[in-house]
């Protein structure tokens, strides 16, 4: 017998041992794959997408095994089939990083109109490793003007436009059309569009999408957005025929003041390019250029963001996007060439569309018109079905609220006409659904209908227009009316983010104002998927820049006076950093950096030996203002220099993230010398405001901002409670003011004093409006009295998001969700209950999934149940009589792996602990 080993056995032997201790230590189990997978600002699956270097993130399943991330793989190839094994644009290999998000492209460059495919695999806290990813995609859009063949389009509506009011000038809306033959049948078509003006596209006789008030609003003499649509299944061989609607939209129609650095004389145009692919391989292109026909005497007869709309249904074009449809009287258009100092850019957020649909609640009868109540203050349009007689006119008013008498209250409209119309051709029940303008409303008059029919509630609804973005968070707690509050800070958002943040959209002006902006901005990131709206909003505050770094009022500028205010242009500042704070996305510094900088440059301008003599809006709407004026009476100097100084302390952070030591020293020496500066100029040796009027704002601005030395912060706070003692425990504090005082008062340990201000029930306080009936927060804080009526200030915006700020605090204090580290990569979970609340629950979104803390109050025992994401960590505080037990999960606490108590003092078990859910019961005091 021949004992000799067999050298194949051997070798079998050997690859067996090899291939086990491989699978052993790289891959013992196959993990359930990522999820959620998504590009840059959290776009999924983009067509028509901006960036050649996107960043990557995707989350990891939230099961027993995924605790955190060890390593990650990410592969990206021109064509599904390369993926995995073969990837052509890029192959990250094995990376040893527990980073899941905003990883970073770093393959092949990338072109306009190339379509990209990508995984992602990744290896968890015990070095098992995940199936690969779903194949996740995004095609870019045309990138550069040089892909453009097209030509702008349009007819001359200035020849034939009238003057409406404030004497502007008013563009008739134009019907724009081309017919063109396809002789092959098409695998792919693509359609790139923008507008100067707003637009509609239809291709034969389908409307190619449901975006509203196409392509948005940007600083048209530097960029203009682009859209991409597929629209592959809307083309036939044979004959096809694209039709546009055009109207001035935010472009060539009036805005606030009547100035803009464009020029509203010149007349709408469109600029359209349709590539195709065919069955055959062969391409061929449809572009705007002489070959179009269009006409003014179309059923739209008007069109005005603040006015709304004349539709003539006497004048309406049946198939007139369609091949069966004679154009024979229609006009040869105007054809203007691209202007390369303009870029065009496809858009890099959500457009607008119809997100909700409300109904009314009641309807009732007022000298011979209707009036539907949807019982929520809502911006967008009404879609109507109604009935009417030959020749009669429909009018269609819009309200925010009613006078005591039950007339419509529109004074605080100013000069906004927000009235549509409709003529009707023929008897019987017309439908319409105004295109080219949104209103403000809670309230819809009709009149003209036919009044031997009975109004039903089903001849309105509401149409509520933002831009396509879903709700990030929720906040829900005992007590009905903070749970208003919340509904009133959602739909202010709401409201107000209609392609850019603006501060009302009711009246004659609807504008993206930047004191606004910042002071919501980080409150907005709770409720809303809203990163790629601020993404987008801040290159549009980039190019308003100036080039001695002011940042305008309002964004995009439509002023042009080149003046700048503290407190608002700060916004160059402050968003940057909050959202990052949200996000944790570096690659946001880096885009707004050199801003920031060149902000802090504008500040050093305005300001000598430091002390600031900057415009400024100052503290607006503060409420019982000594000096009668909106600015209130906080000094304008002592508001520029605090937020100098903020401003500089926050590019310093940004350059440390940054990696940027030097310039981070240069800012934190600006800070420190603009803060001592301030502390001198400002408050005396006893911690008190001196040479200017005393306010609560001016204290809180020292204190969140860290203005003063240690000595006076002290008596500092206490005069600040002395100032809120003289208020009866009522705020004195408007824009700038209200969104630092939950904060410092909560830094001060005066928790039980932020719940008596947010749980006021009188005047100035949140719930005082809503016992007005409030359901958006106001512009002032007596925008309406039951009592008093309507204040008599024209600005009276009934929907206006800054005060909403508040927010912030709730999400982070009263539900406990807060960012230890930027991106929520570690979360702090620490809520404060106090009567008269019982119970709140709150959830986010956050870039590593959902996070959540429930609590509630019985008895003397408090309970708390916790969500924590895979791939970050949590430090929890429970309020307690630590004499007394901590349960976890209903047993006596005992330090695991997974939760560890870190601190315990008198009145709090701090703990630190691993993804998961955890309910933990404890006693208090």
């Amino acid at each position: 017998m021949n004992n000799k080993p067999n050298p194949n056995t051997f070798l079998s032997i050997l690859l067996c041992i090899v291939f086990f201790s491989f699978t052993s230590c790289e891959q013992k189990e196959t993990l359930v794959k990522a999820i959620d997978l998504t590009i840059s600002e959290g776009f999924k699956n983009p067509l028509g997408f901006y960036d050649t270097s996107p960043t990557f993130s995707w989350k990891l399943p939230a099961l027993e095994n995924n605790k955190s991330q060890s390593a990650y793989q990410i592969v990206v190839a021109s064509n599904p089939d390369l993926l995995p094994n073969n990837p052509d644009l890029w192959d990250s290999k094995k990376q040893k990083s527990d980073q899941s998000v905003w990883v970073k492209y770093q393959g092949e460059k990338l072109q306009s109109r190339q379509k990209v495919y990508w995984q992602v695999k990744y290896w968890n806290q015990d070095l098992e490793v995940s199936e690969w990813s779903e194949i996740n995609h995004f095609e870019l859009g045309l990138l550069n003007n040089s892909d453009w063949k097209a030509k702008w389009i349009g007819l001359n509506t200035a020849k034939d436009s009238i003057r409406g009011r404030e004497n502007v000038l008013i563009h008739k809306p134009q019907y724009l059309r081309k017919e063109f033959e396809l002789s092959n049948d098409v695998n792919s078509a693509k359609l790139y569009i923008t507008a100067k003006g707003v637009f509609d596209v239809s291709i034969n006789g389908e409307n190619v999408s449901d975006d509203a008030m196409s392509p948005g609003f940007t600083t048209y003499d530097i960029r203009i957005e682009t859209l991409t649509y597929d629209v592959t299944n809307l083309i036939a061989s044979g004959q096809n025929t694209i039709g546009v609607e055009l109207a001035s939209g935010w472009y060539s129609g009036r805005l606030l003041w009547n100035t803009t650095p464009w020029d509203n004389s010149v007349s709408p145009k469109v600029l359209c390019q349709l590539e195709l692919t065919m069955k055959d391989g062969t391409k061929e292109i449809i572009i705007s250029d002489e070959t179009w026909k269009g006409t003014t005497n179309g059923p739209l007869q008007f069109a005005e963001i603040y006015d709304g709309e004349i539709y003539n249904a006497n004048l309406a074009m049946p198939s007139w996007t369609t091949t069966n449809f004679d154009d024979k009287n229609w006009t040869d258009v105007e054809v203007e060439r691209l202007d390369n100092n303009v870029k065009l850019e496809p858009k890099r957020h959500t457009a607008v569309k119809a997100k909700i649909e409300l109904t009314p609640k009641e309807i009732t009868e007022k000298d011979g018109a209707i009036i539907f109540d949807l019982n929520q203050n809502m911006v967008g349009v009404p879609k109507v079905s109604v009935p009417m007689k030959k020749g009669d006119t429909l009018q269609i008013r819009f309200a925010e609220m009613l006078s005591p008498d039950g007339t419509f209250y529109t004074k605080n409209y100013r000069s906004a006409g927000s009235t549509d119309y409709y003529i009707a051709k023929e008897d019987g029940t017309i439908n319409y659904t105004p295109k080219f303008t949104f209103h403000g409303f809670r309230f819809v008059e009709l009149s003209g209908f036919d009044t031997s029919k009975e109004p039903t509630k089903d001849w309105v609804t509401g149409l509520v227009l933002y831009s396509d973005f879903d709700d990030n968070g929720s906040f829900k707690t005992s007590h009905t009316k903070l749970n208003q509050l919340q509904s009133n800070i959602v739909w202010g958002l709401r409201g107000n983010f209609l392609d850019i943040p603006t501060d009302c959209p009711q009246r004659n002006e609807r504008l993206g104002w930047t004191g606004d902006a910042q002071v919501f901005g980080p409150t907005s990131m709770f409720n809303a998927d809203v990163y790629k709206f601020w993404a987008s909003w801040l290159q549009s505050v980039r190019e308003a820049q100036l080039e001695d770094g002011a940042i305008p009022w309002t964004v995009p500028d439509t002023r042009g006076n080149k003046i700048a205010s503290s407190g608002w242009g700060d916004v160059g500042t402050i968003i940057p950093w909050k959202i990052y704070r949200r996000t944790g996305d570096v690659g946001f510094l880096e885009d707004n950096f050199e801003m920031m900088k060149a902000w802090v440059g504008y500040h050093q301008k305005k300001s000598k030996n430091n002390i600031s003599n900057m415009m400024s809006f100052a503290d607006w709407l503060q409420p019982y203002p000594e000096s009668g004026k909106n600015t209130g009476d906080t000094s304008r100097n002592l508001i520029g220099t605090a937020f100098f100084a903020r401003s500089a302390k926050l590019t310093a952070l940004a350059a440390e993230v940054l990696g940027k030591t030097e310039e981070q020293a240069k800012y934190e020496g600006i800070y420190k010398d603009v803060a001592s500066a301030f502390d001198t100029k400002f408050f005396d040796e006893t911690g008190k405001v001196k040479g200017t009027t005393e306010t609560q704002t001016s204290y809180l601005l020292a204190l969140a901002f860290d203005l003063l030395p240690d000595s006076k912060v002290k008596n500092a706070q206490a005069n600040l409670l002395r100032k809120l003692k003289e208020a009866d425990d009522h705020l004195r504090t408007g824009f700038l003011g209200t969104p630092l005082l939950s904060k410092v008062l909560d830094e001060m340990g005066q928790i039980d004093r932020v719940y008596k201000l947010i749980f006021n029930e009188t005047y100035p306080s949140w719930f005082y409006s809503i016992n007005q009936g409030a359901t958006t927060i106001w512009e002032r804080w007596n925008s309406y009295s039951k009592t008093e009526g309507y204040n008599p200030m024209s600005m009276n915006s009934l929907n206006h998001y800054a005060y909403g700020a508040i927010g912030e605090w709730m999400y982070e204090r009263i539900g406990g969700i807060a960012p230890l580290e930027a991106g929520y990569k570690t979360i702090k979970i620490a809520p404060k209950p106090r009567k008269p609340l019982t119970s709140a629950s709150t959830s986010l979104e956050t870039p590593y999934g959902k996070v959540s803390s429930s609590w509630k109050v019985q008895g003397n025992e408090f309970q708390l149940s916790v969500t924590i994401p895979p791939n970050t960590s949590a430090k929890v505080i429970i309020p307690a009589n630590t004499n007394k037990e901590l349960l976890l999960n209903g047993n006596q606490f005992i330090d695991e792996q997974n939760v560890k108590l870190e601190n315990k003092s008198d009145v709090v078990f701090e703990l630190f602990i691993q993804p998961g859910t955890y309910n933990f019961t404890s006693k208090i005091k």
